[in-house]
């Protein structure tokens, strides 16, 4: 708390204050109710995309690594989901909801499993060659995200393949007479459990003061003789499995899963990631908030906007703020 009333201290306020501006100021332009429906769709849409960025932001920020390859955690979650869930077809589909919610459950568990071993075996592999040339890593992580992408083909197949919400998680539920979708609600906690659970995690824990020690000054750490290649290898793993978690959500959204699906997010992180302040793990979940919001505002209001909206927003943002919202060392 000390530390958010010294940067709210230190001129940060405004930052703090943009989000619910955005809120605010869309509520004129249209009914109470499609206001509320577009803010909870746009809040789960943006803990969604906080899922699959929050890895990268930590990876970004302790190893300094471009990884075009977070797409394919993403990808391979995504497809994880489809054959967990239908192989528990009835869970999935049986009227109870705490079947529904196994079913989910092991999905997201066979993700987060599945996709840490993979981050660790691409660490090891692949990222831990080019550390500290930016240039080589851009061209073998994209070089990277494609051989995945092939892979998945031979696994799944070429074809899109349609992926039902558990049946407890389908439809709406009216509040102050919006129909807000159950699965939207489920996406928003789940993404407030994980950033709470990170925020714990690199505040209130050896392992995290380590972190954002790394995060602040690298070789301090390494001259204190902490074996930083360790935390490296940590790090890059909760960030693939947080990738794969959020490819799972981010799927079951979509409805169906695609080849394609890690790689076409991948943009839209990086974009997230440089709203919020790269290396921020608070700058990285108000920035994706921010982006599910506009989406979801500026698609309502103005379709044909919609799909620059983003790009206008990281453009507004960096005009005010050069460095993002919340830089290193203020999130």
């Amino acid at each position: 708390m000390s530390g958010a009333l010294a940067r709210l201290r230190a001129g940060d306020w405004s930052a703090y204050a943009l989000l619910p501006a955005v809120m605010l100021a869309s509520l004129p332009m249209m009914s109470l109710s499609a206001w509320l429906t577009l803010t909870v769709a746009g809040v789960a849409m943006g803990m969604m995309l906080f899922l699959m960025a929050a890895g990268l932001t930590l990876i970004f920020g302790l190893m300094q690594v471009f990884t075009f390859a977070h797409g394919a955690f993403i990808t391979l979650g995504a497809y994880l989901a489809v054959s967990v869930l239908g192989a528990l077809a009835g869970w999935s589909v049986a009227g109870s909801w705490w079947l529904n919610l196994a079913a989910l459950g092991a999905a997201l568990v066979a993700a987060l499993i599945a996709t840490g071993a993979a981050g660790y075996v691409f660490e090891r592999v692949i990222i831990r060659r080019v550390y500290g040339e930016h240039l080589r890593q851009i061209l073998i992580t994209v070089g990277g995200l494609i051989i995945a992408e092939q892979l998945v083909v031979a696994v799944w197949g070429a074809n899109p393949l349609p992926l039902a919400k558990p049946a407890s998680f389908r439809g709406s539920i009216i509040i102050a007479g919006a129909a807000i979708e159950k699965y939207r609600l489920l996406a928003a906690a789940l993404g407030l459990v994980v950033y709470a659970g990170l925020q714990l995690l690199l505040s209130r824990t050896r392992v995290g003061l380590l972190v954002r020690a790394g995060v602040e000054n690298l070789e301090m750490v390494e001259a204190l003789g902490y074996r930083i290649r360790r935390l490296f290898i940590g790090v890059f793993v909760t960030g693939a499995a947080l990738a794969g978690i959020g490819g799972v959500m981010w799927a079951l959204y979509q409805e169906v899963v695609t080849r394609s699906i890690g790689g076409d997010m991948t943009i839209l992180i990086f974009i997230i990631l440089i709203i919020g302040g790269l290396g921020s793990v608070g700058g990285c979940f108000t920035a994706a908030i921010l982006v599910g919001l506009v989406t979801n505002y500026v698609g309502f209001l103005a379709p044909k906007l919609a799909l620059g909206s983003t790009i206008v927003l990281m453009m507004a943002v960096l005009m005010w703020r050069p460095r993002g919202l919340f830089p290193v060392g203020a999130g």
